[in-house]
């Protein structure tokens, strides 16, 4: 694919740059910190609205680039072909050529942005989350998420009414899958040796996961790899890594890996069937590549964190959100950072978080190390955590609730400086997070008491 004069390296407002546009920046109504999500069928994720949108994009792209093209990446999940159809339409409508990538991970989109010089990416994709829910996500021409003002931009853009402006092309990129598997193996060690079991999440790695490590040398089992359009992340994947870590134990492997939908995320599993999760990784990656600094989440383990420091690794914490993570590590001039999720950035590899890299540069890690993930794992003690969630109406009426702040506080005052308290909406569902931290004889009562909290707020609110 070549596509001169598409490129837009660093995206700016549309009242900046084209007076022959004229939208005011607002604030985002649709896009969320990880694009526009919701279920599928339901608004802003019905056809007319996905439509509307592509249309505003596809006019938000012209006016930067005189031929804009943009490549289109999906997940598994049964409503991306719907989504895709709409979306390109709209874009096409306003002069746009758009390539089809098919099924690829997220960050096998943002690569390929960047590689082939398109104006932007898209992914449709909900993640992690259950297959009714899908999202669309947008990538700038290096890869990495459209900064807050142009998806401001782009929003004040729905209030036109288009007319087709051009017609733009479609097509389909069939070198997708070989040039993204390419980079990734650039990237890793050998694995030779290796008996690696892998779980794909019926998601957009399930073709390419077993390809990479089998080029790399391991010897590899995989799960979970026959996507049906409803299967994705069901009972399955880095959210539910129980029957990896079964598999592992039992067919005696040397570990495993878990991606969850859309392949942004990783959680491995050492030889003894216990979770390797984003702490553990940015721990090994760290003390292995000697990194000055680390950056994690409100919700990275206090355990992390005192090893980090003990070891001289400078230790940030940003809200929760690779957006977020991502932001502080080009603030610092750092390039290792992530969540306990599995979602890890190198940024001296990629714009964005890369399940499959995360894994590959991790056991490059372990192996230079002359250690397994067992004694990894063991060379990390966790404080006792616990996190629960509390499905709710309306998340953010409840984070307001001076009733709410006062439990916290005095949840923390129970746990006199000994843990942390972090309650929070979720990004991406009708969901209130309670993380309790501290001691193990007190978290359970203390996150008891907030759940029950939100759930008797939660019913007051509703009647």
């Amino acid at each position: 694919m070549s596509l001169p004069d598409t490129q837009l390296r660093r995206m700016k407002p549309l009242t900046q740059l084209s007076p022959g546009i004229h939208c005011r920046a607002m604030e985002r109504a649709y896009f969320g910190t990880d694009g526009v999500r919701g279920v599928a069928g339901e608004l802003p994720l019905t056809p007319e609205f996905v439509l509307k949108l592509g249309q505003a994009a596809g006019a938000y792209f012209r006016a930067h680039a005189q031929r804009p093209g943009v490549l289109l990446g999906k997940d598994t999940r049964q409503s991306c072909d719907m989504l895709e159809a709409a979306l390109a339409a709209g874009m096409m409508s306003q002069g746009v050529r758009v390539e089809h990538l098919g099924v690829l991970p997220t960050p096998g989109v943002a690569y390929l942005t960047k590689a082939l010089g398109a104006t932007a990416g898209v992914m449709i994709s909900a993640s992690h989350n259950p297959y009714q829910d899908n999202g669309i996500k947008f990538f700038s021409a290096d890869g990495d998420k459209l900064p807050d003002a142009v998806e401001s931009e782009i929003e004040g853009l729905l209030s036109r009414d288009f007319k087709t402006d051009g017609i733009g092309t479609v097509s389909d990129f069939s070198e997708a899958e070989r040039m993204y598997l390419d980079f990734l193996s650039s990237k890793g060690g050998s694995l030779e040796g290796l008996r690696i079991a892998l779980d794909t999440a019926n998601g957009a790695t399930y073709r390419l996961a077993h390809r990479l490590f089998q080029r790399l040398g391991a010897e590899v089992f995989v799960l979970f790899n026959t996507p049906d359009g409803r299967n994705i992340n069901k009972g399955c994947g880095s959210t539910h890594p129980q029957v990896l870590q079964k598999q592992v134990v039992d067919g005696g492997f040397d570990l495993g890996a878990a991606f969850d939908g859309d392949g942004d995320r990783v959680i491995l599993v050492d030889r003894l069937g216990r979770e390797f999760h984003g702490d553990h990784m940015l721990y090994l990656n760290s003390a292995v590549r000697r990194e000055p600094g680390v950056v994690g989440t409100l919700m990275s383990n206090m355990g992390l964190e005192v090893r980090l420091r003990e070891a001289g690794i400078s230790f940030y914490r940003t809200a929760v959100g690779d957006r977020y993570v991502y932001e502080k590590l080009k603030t610092s001039s750092l390039s290792l950072g992530g969540e306990q999720s599995g979602h890890v950035l190198f940024l001296d590899h990629a714009p964005t978080g890369d399940g499959m890299l995360t894994a590959i540069l991790t056991l490059k890690a372990m192996r230079e190390s002359g250690r397994d993930l067992v004694q990894w794992h063991d060379a990390l003690p966790m404080y006792p955590q616990l996190l629960k969630n509390v499905r709710v109406k309306d998340k953010q009426a409840l984070m307001k609730s001076p009733e709410l702040h006062a439990a916290i506080a005095k949840a923390e005052d129970r746990l006199s400086r000994q843990g942390r308290v972090n309650v929070r909406p979720s990004g991406t569902e009708s969901l209130v997070r309670v993380m309790v931290e501290g001691p193990a004889e007190l978290i359970e009562a203390v996150s008891s008491e907030l759940v029950a909290m939100l759930e008797r707020l939660d019913q007051v609110g509703q009647a």
